[in-house]
């Protein structure tokens, strides 16, 4: 019996194929290279957008001055020290929980990755009424027990801006390491400890050596994320004059009677040429090295037995929990229910804050923006992300290394930074384009920072899958679409749904580029909760917190335990 195959028309696969892969390009390159190309173009123009000017160097002249030259060196160096300290801390938090018989590890897991879920414009509302110096609730606690008028925290100081920014870059940090402990071969180590050497001198001669691939990429990625950090300095350190990159074009553009676009413009170009230099640094760091740490015989990962001293490294895991998670959200919920917070008498109890925010159309018409743009924008970055993925490791087509190239690039531009650039993009489309001002504009920025962790997220997935399962649906008639979709997606779905939570986290606590491309009416969450805040307001801003917390719990533990779910069941 014969069987009859039908297969896609060769021709038309000839002419579809190059016209996908330009339109994937076109689409890559706006999101891009064309915001690139306008900051470049805003650097050198010496009005802001639309109105006509003269091209000149003013701009980068104006880099060389003490002023700017005090932001790149807070920049940096707030950077370098929250970095290390970062750094430090979760590879400790990774050894306890992955090496050690610490009780409760998986719980401690848990608790300790956390804080990277929670925006980090919450943290840093509850951290600015914690820490306040005259009216903080640490300050006022640390008086009423020591009957003093002294002052135990104040982060409104360089301390309070590296301590905010750790919070998040901690659990950052450790999501890369522990896994890296888990899967080191403890022959190594053994080995090394039979030949003379103390747990010291084996942990720095062979343990830390054999994880610099994870530890350098951690540190980079951690760093790159500092320099772009915006919360912390505008909460912490725009009071007291400590600015960096991020604040200072934030200021440039909206804290002046006339906006300095070009002098931002210039300052963002030059924080992107930084971030190209630091993935250069990390190439050229790893280039020609070796690092085997997984070998094919089977093993066990080794456990330290730290005796009584197991309690106090479980202690410092929950410590660690209580400062990042359970002081601001108890900071959040205490204030939301007073008049005033610092003045926390019975008298003072109150609703009126719940009330006020229920009441405010500004509010409701925030969240919905902000549920619109996280799941649509969830959503498309990372069907744009699936796509991408594929073209670059599935296929050998003419112009995959551009497309992965294209992908890559917002990873070399803060959200500040590609704000500026889109703003510019934006700002100069024929009218006939309608994007500047629109809810298009947010949503493009959020697609364009979420394409990075797209790709990578479903290429791991991808390269789990044998090819000759693909080339059995094409034998079969099976177009691009059929077997991309009904393949490769439904096969890597747990990996898409798992990067559809990371991008709508992601989108939930963007603020940076929200902040200049929001227009009257398309406010998000986290840019209404910056406003309120500067317009005196943080109670409300901690009700509006409170709620933001509750969706994270909602969409950080529901889609992730459907997931397992549905896996066991497989």
């Amino acid at each position: 019996m014969t069987v009859a195959v039908s297969l896609p028309n060769p021709s038309l696969w000839r002419f579809g194929r190059p016209v996908g892969l330009a339109a994937l390009i076109l689409l890559l390159g706006f999101l891009t290279l064309y915001p690139m190309a306008m900051l470049l173009y805003g650097s050198l123009h010496s009005t802001p957008p639309g109105i006509a000017g003269a091209f000149n160097l003013n701009g980068y002249t104006g880099l060389a001055s003490a002023e700017n030259a005090a932001v790149l060196a807070n920049t940096v160096g707030l950077s370098l020290i929250k970095t290390v300290l970062s750094l430090a801390l979760a590879i400790l938090l990774a050894w306890i929980v992955a090496r050690t018989d610490t009780p409760a590890s998986e719980l401690l897991e848990v608790l300790i990755t956390l804080p990277f879920f929670i925006p980090p414009i919450l943290t840093a509302t509850a951290w600015a009424m914690l820490g306040n110096a005259q009216v903080g609730t640490i300050n006022l606690a640390w008086r009423w027990l020591t009957g003093t008028d002294g002052t135990l925290v104040d982060v409104y100081s360089y301390g309070g801006v590296i301590w905010h920014m750790m919070q998040y870059s901690t659990p950052f940090i450790f999501l890369f390491v522990v896994d890296a402990f888990r899967a080191m071969d403890p022959s190594l180590e053994e080995s090394s400890r039979m030949s003379g050497a103390t747990r010291w001198q084996t942990f720095w001669r062979i343990t830390f050596v054999l994880m610099l691939p994870v530890t350098t990429s951690a540190f980079i990625l951690s760093f790159i994320r500092g320099m772009e950090s915006f919360e912390s300095a505008v909460f912490f350190g725009t009071p007291v004059g400590i600015n960096v990159i991020t604040t200072e074009i934030y200021n440039l553009i909206t804290q002046r009677a006339q906006p300095d676009y070009q002098a931002a413009t210039s300052l963002g170009f030059a924080a992107m040429a930084l971030m190209f230099l630091l993935l250069v640094l990390q190439g050229r760091l790893l280039r020609g090295r070796s690092f085997t740490t997984v070998t094919g015989k089977g093993y066990q990962p080794n456990v330290t037995r730290l005796g009584p001293l197991r309690w106090v490294t479980f202690a410092i895991c929950v410590a660690f929990f209580l400062l990042t998670v359970v002081l601001p959200v108890g900071q959040l919920l205490l204030s939301s229910f007073f008049q005033f917070f610092g003045f926390y008498q019975a008298d003072m109890l109150t609703l009126e804050h719940y009330r006020n925010v229920w009441d405010s159309s500004e509010f409701w018409r925030a969240l919905g923006n902000t549920m619109l743009l996280g799941f649509v924008g969830a959503t498309a970055t990372m069907l744009l992300g699936g796509i991408v993925a594929y073209v670059t490791t599935r296929t050998r087509w003419p112009g995959r290394r551009l497309i992965d190239t294209l992908a890559w690039l917002p990873w070399m531009m803060p959200g500040m930074v590609l704000g500026i650039g889109l703003l510019w993009a934006f700002a100069m489309l024929p009218h006939a384009i309608p994007i500047y001002g629109t809810l298009w504009a947010l949503l493009l920025a959020y697609i364009a920072l979420g394409t990075p962790v797209a790709v990578r997220v479903t290429a791991g997935a991808y390269a789990q899958i044998a090819t000759d399962i693909e080339e059995c649906s094409r034998v079969h008639g099976a177009n691009f679409w059929q077997t991309l979709l009904r393949i490769l997606v439904a096969l890597a779905w747990p990996a898409f749904a798992v990067g559809w939570v990371l991008i709508f986290f992601g989108i939930m606590r963007e603020l940076s580029a929200s902040i200049l491309l929001y227009a009257p009416g398309t406010e998000v969450l986290s840019v209404v909760m910056l406003k309120m805040w500067t317009a005196g307001k943080p109670e409300q801003v901690s009700v509006i917190g409170l709620l933001m917390l509750v969706l994270v719990l909602l969409f950080r533990w529901v889609p992730l335990r459907f997931i397992r779910k549905r896996i066991s069941t497989l």
